[in-house]
């Protein structure tokens, strides 16, 4: 069996993940490493970072040019991945990487200037628009959140809202489906603009603004949105409550449970090609 990676998170960054669902670990890379993976992003994109009028597109899907192992890249984070999984074993090697196709997001000059009521937001959802969620769904471990640039506050960081997740857990433990609408129906348009999370959102009052410095790494619950993969479904329904992870810990507190005893999925797992894929090909 390979060695473990140890531990790097304290007690009280494992609670404030299971209390915010997400944590912060500062310094897991270098400069040098961040310039590596994004620093071409510029000269990829063919605009000007301090002329805004070549700024052509407000959203750009770039293709991957390059591709590196968390683990040697940035190891402090690698270690909070598996503790928060539950060990090395939990993790799906082949999606334990981080790549450089990036989706980059330049805003519009409507909104330059503005800081809306977090709630007002538009396109609140959660990530993983290629496969059929569930409650247990192995494609989402973890959202990553590699800053290869520092990000400020109120300077276009990803905004979070916690206490949504609990009624998102729910759903799924009820019931399952993609953008969350029924099996077979097509999203209006943005699957990302479905009211289902507007909805949910309206009714809450945590959000939280993810920034840092280059180098850090933020590691969100899932039903946040998800990135590295494990190798099986989420098991909300061990013998031993020890072998949960803290990921598990936390999808059963959002649902006010210690254990789903009994509880299966009851659709297929599928994979799912989104709009912004279609409309690349």
């Amino acid at each position: 069996m390979e060695p473990q990676a140890s531990p790097v998170l304290s007690q009280e960054q494992i609670e404030h993940f299971m209390r915010h669902r997400f944590v912060r670990v500062p310094k897991c890379f270098s400069q040098q490493k961040a310039d590596r993976m994004a620093g071409d992003v510029w000269e990829r994109l063919g605009f000007s970072p301090t002329d805004k009028s070549t700024w052509t597109n407000e959203v750009t899907y770039m293709d991957e040019t390059k591709i590196t192992s968390i683990k040697p890249f940035a190891p402090r984070a690698w270690a909070a991945i598996c503790q928060l999984l539950g060990g090395e074993d939990r993790v799906n090697r082949e999606s334990a990487n981080w790549n450089d196709a990036f989706v980059v997001n330049l805003g519009s000059p409507e909104f330059e200037g503005t800081w809306p009521s977090p709630a007002e937001l538009t396109g609140w959802h959660v990530d993983g628009d290629f496969f059929v969620h569930f409650l247990d769904s192995p494609e989402q471990a973890l959202l990553v959140i590699p800053l290869f640039t520092s990000i400020q506050e109120r300077a276009g960081g990803t905004m979070v809202c916690s206490d949504a997740m609990k009624a998102i857990a729910q759903h799924l433990y009820d019931r399952v489906s993609p953008f969350m609408l029924p099996r077979g129906q097509e999203p209006d348009g943005n699957p990302f603009d479905t009211p289902f999370y507007s909805d949910i959102v309206q009714n809450c009052s945590e959000f939280h603004e993810m920034t840092g410095d280059v180098g850090d790494v933020i590691l969100l619950h899932p039903l946040t949105c998800h990135s590295v993969a494990v190798n099986k479904p989420f098991n909300f329904d061990r013998d031993d409550p020890k072998q949960y992870s803290i990921v598990e810990k936390t999808t059963l507190e959002l649902l006010g449970k210690d254990r789903l005893r009994g509880w299966k999925i009851k659709g297929k797992r599928e994979f799912v090609v989104p709009e912004w894929e279609k409309r690349r090909r």
